[in-house]
């Protein structure tokens, strides 16, 4: 008898305290799932911001003066990377192809000597007959339009983009003439006399352009919006 009302005794007491525990476990079952849901929604908008940066846009800070006068050393550049296609991230693969690069375009592009990036301007393409002559760039046989202003300005009409020519360094080196191979450009610096470019190191695959310059979007430390 006396064990029989033990047993009863314990049997409730472990209810009880089953009872007492559950919502303790629910509560603490919960705060897990609110943790993980927090984690997993945090490791999506990284791999969101990771493959945005890789694959539609991202930024360059101009490290040297090649580009002058158009940009200068410490400029920020803003660049859609989805301009010529979209692409499978740090690759030179694309998943859609879109325009080709065109005469004129300012881009950003991979060294073909060392995988450095930079930012050119694309001067020649696919099929052209491609010279430069004392920095000044003959497509197919004709000199492309220079016009010097009254201030003494030196501006050149490549395709549709008007832009200065930096010339305190002279013009360079010659090149050509010689016919731009089939996923081939040839791109300058504007500062035609103090550029690295591709009268050094020779064309420039279209896979390793990767992505067009738009605009100036941080100048001497301030916001700006200085298209290309």
């Amino acid at each position: 008898m006396i064990a029989n009302v033990r047993a009863m005794v314990n049997r409730g007491l472990a209810r009880a305290g089953n009872a007492r525990t559950a919502p303790a476990v629910a509560a603490a079952m919960s705060r897990r799932a609110r943790t993980l849901r927090t984690l997993v929604t945090t490791l999506s908008g990284c791999a969101v911001v990771l493959v945005a940066r890789a694959s539609l846009a991202d930024h360059y800070r101009v490290p040297s003066g090649s580009m002058e006068p158009t940009v200068v050393v410490g400029d920020q550049i803003c660049v859609n990377k989805a301009a010529y296609g979209l692409r499978v991230p740090e690759s030179e693969t694309y998943l859609a192809q879109g325009a080709d690069p065109a005469r004129g375009d300012v881009v950003v592009l991979a060294s073909p000597t060392d995988g450095e990036v930079l930012l050119k301007r694309v001067v020649a393409v696919p099929g052209d007959v491609v010279a430069v002559v004392d920095g000044r760039v003959a497509i197919d046989g004709a000199f492309v339009p220079v016009v010097e202003l009254d201030g003494g300005a030196t501006v050149e009409q490549l395709g549709e983009h008007p832009h200065a020519l930096g010339t305190s360094w002279g013009g360079g080196p010659d090149f050509g003439p010689v016919r731009v191979p089939a996923d081939g450009y040839l791109v300058l610096g504007d500062n035609r006399g103090n550029s690295r470019d591709g009268r050094f190191f020779g064309w420039v695959a279209r896979g390793a352009i990767l992505g067009r310059a738009v605009a100036v979007c941080l100048h001497d430390g301030r916001p700006a919006w200085q298209p290309l």
